[in-house]
């Protein structure tokens, strides 16, 4: 990753300095020259940055309900200020990014995993003298969700505690503040897991996507005891948990699959529906009280 930079350019004239770290927007090319990233980023690049994009707002809807209790009507006001600070946070960091001003980033394209992790090959050409080369090979993608995330926890700290003090009358006053208590600590957790695993979570994320919505529409279905669909529409909420999944599962497939022939990917999208179709034909079968009467008969 170490690689010349030009000093000096006069028409076909190019003076390059030494092998060394190149600056931050260019990577190395294939003959050791630093080149700066023009490239648009690819869709994949992009279904990365919104799922890293989804994680705090996933994380923000999920403590918002866990503490808001059942009959607090701030919920919802909570669950849009959520929604509005995250993605205030991504169209500023948009922003803020190179080039400045437009909703628009450059970049450079991944090629491998090592590109995430440059600060593990730094060269010792004589075994004595380490050359430091470590910058951005994965440019900005590595940065932007720092930049991000630092966004999302200023808009949160300007917003929600006057949302929350306003609208949140029906909790105590030890509970209203517990959502925006449960991001300083995830928040954190996030950076740390960009920091040390991007790398891993770029080429991982379509599954963890499909596994973690699965696993946890499976739970929210066998939480709320729907065995059918009249279960899954007596109530809105249901309905728009099962279709928050749906969007989730369609996501990770376009994510898997990339969509690089249409024709062939984009039937995949059918399988969407499939897991909570299952779920409730089979969900009979697996009733604990059937189960242990059977079991009691001798069948």
């Amino acid at each position: 990753y170490c690689g010349k930079t030009l000093l000096f350019k006069n028409g076909s004239t190019e003076i390059y300095g030494e092998c060394g770290v190149c600056p931050r927007g260019q990577r190395t090319n294939a003959q050791k020259y630093c080149q700066p990233c023009t490239e648009s980023p690819e869709l994949y690049d992009w279904l990365y940055l919104g799922f890293m994009a989804m994680l705090p707002l996933v994380l923000h809807w999920f403590f918002i309900e866990w503490y808001s209790g059942k009959k607090s009507s701030s919920a919802l006001f909570q669950h849009i200020t959520a929604l509005f600070e995250c993605s205030m946070a991504a169209i500023i960091t948009l922003l803020v990014s190179d080039p400045v001003g437009v909703l628009y980033i450059r970049s450079c394209r991944v090629l491998m995993l090592s590109d995430w992790y440059t600060m593990l090959y730094n060269p010792s050409p004589d075994y004595v003298t380490t050359v430091h080369c470590t910058h951005e090979a994965v440019y900005p993608l590595y940065t932007i969700v720092f930049i991000y995330y630092a966004f999302c926890l200023v808009l949160m700290m300007l917003l929600r505690p006057l949302l929350v003090k306003k609208i949140a009358c029906g909790l105590g006053k030890s509970d209203r503040f517990k959502s925006i208590y449960a991001a300083l600590y995830f928040f954190p957790i996030l950076t740390v897991l960009q920091a040390v695993g991007g790398g891993l979570l770029y080429y991982a994320f379509p599954y963890i996507i499909l596994v973690l919505s699965l696993v946890t529409l499976a739970v929210y279905m066998s939480a709320s005891e729907i065995e059918n669909c009249y279960d899954l529409l007596v109530r809105k909420k249901r309905l728009i948990v099962l279709f928050s999944h749906w969007l989730l599962h369609a996501y990770g497939i376009i994510s898997i699959s990339r969509v690089d022939k249409l024709e062939q990917d984009l039937p995949l999208l059918a399988l969407v529906p499939t897991p909570a179709l299952f779920y409730l034909f089979t969900a009979k079968f697996t009733e604990p009280s059937r189960i242990l009467s059977e079991g009691a008969n001798g069948h």
